[in-house]
């Protein structure tokens, strides 16, 4: 009889994981071309693992890492590692990275010149505000050998870094949602593919995009205490498989690049 007893309140006791295991992995994502990614990903995670997946898109860089710390959601894919570090620095984040996911190539974009040779002097280029896409854009503008950063700034450079500016040119730092509406008011602008993409810019027109090399990689990333949920591990695993690489490539034509 006591048997028989303890066998519903054990049942009783299982209800609530059940019902934890049931509830779909959220993923958040800034707005952009690469949520379809996280998409496709999801609906193989459903047929593989019987994982479901809910993908949210944020219109503010600053959104994805605040509803993570909150246990809003249970990971999120829009950063790179610099921009994470800053985060956990200066808000006191306990996020981790997790796993490697895509290049979202920055470039330069321009509505007046159509190619970097036809950059006067003195031109006015616009970069995004925020500490590490305006040092992004700055390694960017280098390796276009527009001018030169200090080499000891590193990815924590701003336009203070410069060392060499040869073409004089005129550095405006904008915030990032806001850079393709300055395309109208500067010479060319640093900006980034989801709001490149967002404002009906064509990558393949930009003057110059990062590539596969680019230490800007995006990150899954999640709480430090659910780095080892084997439910977000199952997910990244599908993400990071033949099938969605070939979707990538087939879908955005060598614009977004998979790092595996």
């Amino acid at each position: 009889m006591k048997l028989l007893r303890l066998i519903p309140l054990a049942a009783l006791l299982a209800l609530p994981l059940a019902v934890q295991a049931a509830e779909p992995l959220r993923v958040g994502v800034s707005a952009g071309p690469y949520a379809e990614i996280l998409e496709f990903a999801g609906k193989l995670a459903k047929e593989r693992e019987g994982i479901e997946v809910k993908i949210t898109e944020f219109a503010d860089y600053t959104m994805p890492n605040a509803a993570l710390a909150q246990g809003d959601l249970d990971l999120n894919n829009f950063q790179h590692k610099p921009y994470l570090d800053n985060q956990v620095k200066t808000r006191g984040y306990e996020l981790v990275p997790v796993e490697k996911s895509i290049v979202v190539p920055l470039g330069l974009y321009s509505k007046k010149v159509k190619s970097l040779s036809e950059l006067k002097d003195g031109s006015t280029v616009a970069i995004p505000n925020d500490p590490s896409n305006g040092a992004r854009a700055l390694i960017l503008l280098q390796q276009a050998g527009l001018l030169k950063v200090d080499p000891k700034a590193g990815i924590g450079a701003t336009p203070l870094d410069v060392t060499d500016n040869p073409k004089k040119l005129k550095i405006r730092e904008i915030d990032a949602a806001q850079l393709p509406r300055s395309l109208d008011d500067v010479d060319f602008a640093a900006v980034t593919l989801n709001y490149a993409v967002g404002a009906g810019l064509n990558p393949k027109t930009a003057l110059l995009l990062e590539t596969i090399d680019s230490q800007w990689n995006l990150w899954f990333v999640t709480q430090k205490a659910r780095k080892d949920d084997p439910r977000i591990a199952k997910y990244i695993a599908v993400y990071r498989s033949p099938e969605v690489k070939a979707f990538i490539e087939k879908r955005f034509d060598g614009t977004i690049i998979p790092t595996w």
